[in-house]
């Protein structure tokens, strides 16, 4: 796929996109063409009732693959906003980008420290990328204030399971952790003064870990796929300590749908979502203070049919949900007990579009 069909194909959805609604911009959010040939990030504006509309697309110099990448956090955004990072699997580096709502300018491109970068994370000046391709590792960076990635000497980690699928800190960047689908493992590893402590090694509550998110005080919840059975997916939730060990909370707990693989937790931790993959749905699950989950609705949201979702962000304040579909982008508002109302989408994506974050 050329960057050429790329740019026309954002330009129709830029042309068939609703009119804009009358309401100021109050947020952004983005994702990732992830095109056979010139990558870009789209950008989309987020209306103050929680709609969006296509803003512009960002090459980030690098390439894409033009498929899925199989993967969580395939972009990533500093806390504060400043910052986009975004792989590039099939150039085997790592763009980053200056955000500033919409306005977004590539700054950087490093090498992502082996092959087929799938997930990034962020936390302050520091970078870690998961590469799942020929030998799977962790790469760590550090990121200076012009947005440049510099390696930061010995600190990476070969990883001895299989199926990496998403690394992420946890909220205060003391932890580090990365799943690994195909041996059911969960890897932690602990952050002091920069360097790794671990690996910390977990068997899964449930098979094929997936997507992950960490709540408040080191809660870490975990979709499971189950090898896409039928109405078999799960979540499981987990104490993390500060040496990186997990302690089994809730051991998967059903979706009643099929193949739960991307997962978020609002801001206060109180509830988590995920796609289902298999079922173009979206779940609710309430989280307990002692972190324990209680399902509260298998099909709290649906994409279209047969979209298959692949990602899943909610806007900083937790008040918007956003689920990337088969280039299909479905909007949802986020209510007090946790339930889902459906407020728009966004259409004519490319088939290949991955990751998704929203400010």
């Amino acid at each position: 796929m050329s960057f050429r069909y790329v740019a026309a194909t954002l330009a129709i959805l830029s042309a068939a996109t609703l009119a804009s609604p009358t309401l100021a911009a109050s947020g952004a959010v983005y994702t990732m063409a992830n095109a056979a040939g010139p990558n870009a990030v789209i950008v989309f504006s987020r209306a103050s009732n929680g709609t969006l509309v296509q803003s512009q697309s960002v090459l980030t110099g690098g390439t894409g693959t033009g498929a899925g990448l199989d993967s969580q956090g395939s972009i990533a955004l500093s806390r504060d906003g400043r910052w986009l990072l975004a792989v590039n699997a099939g150039s085997n580096d790592v763009t980053v980008l200056s955000a500033a709502g919409t306005a977004l300018t590539a700054v950087s491109t490093q090498a992502s420290g082996g092959v087929m970068p799938i997930s990034v994370t962020v936390h302050n000046d520091t970078v870690f990328v998961l590469n799942a391709g020929g030998t799977p590792n962790i790469t760590g960076f550090h990121l200076t204030g012009a947005g440049v990635l510099v390696p930061i000497p010995s600190v990476q980690k070969v990883l001895t399971g299989t199926g990496p699928a998403e690394v992420s800190f946890n909220r205060d960047g003391t932890l580090l952790a990365v799943t690994e689908k195909t041996s059911n493992t969960i890897v932690v590893f602990s952050i002091d003064s920069g360097n790794l402590i671990g690996p910390f090694i977990s068997a899964s509550a449930g098979q094929e870990p997936f997507g992950f998110a960490f709540g408040p005080h080191n809660l870490l919840l975990v979709s499971e796929a189950f090898n896409g059975a039928q109405n078999g997916s799960a979540v499981s939730s987990y104490q993390a300590d500060s040496g990186g060990g997990l302690r089994l909370i809730t051991a998967s707990s059903p979706t009643t749908q099929t193949a739960a693989c991307w997962l978020v937790v609002t801001a206060n931790g109180r509830f988590a979502y995920t796609d289902n993959t298999g079922s173009s749905t979206v779940s609710s699950f309430a989280v307990a203070q002692d972190g324990s989950l209680a399902l509260l609705n298998g099909t709290a949201g649906s994409t279209p049919a047969e979209t298959s979702p692949i990602d899943l962000a909610l806007s900083a304040d937790s008040q918007y949900l956003y689920s990337l579909a088969s280039g299909t982008i479905s909007e949802f508002e986020v209510a007090a007990d946790g339930s889902l109302s459906p407020i728009g989408s966004i259409t004519g994506l490319p088939a290949s579009t991955v990751g998704l974050q929203a400010q």
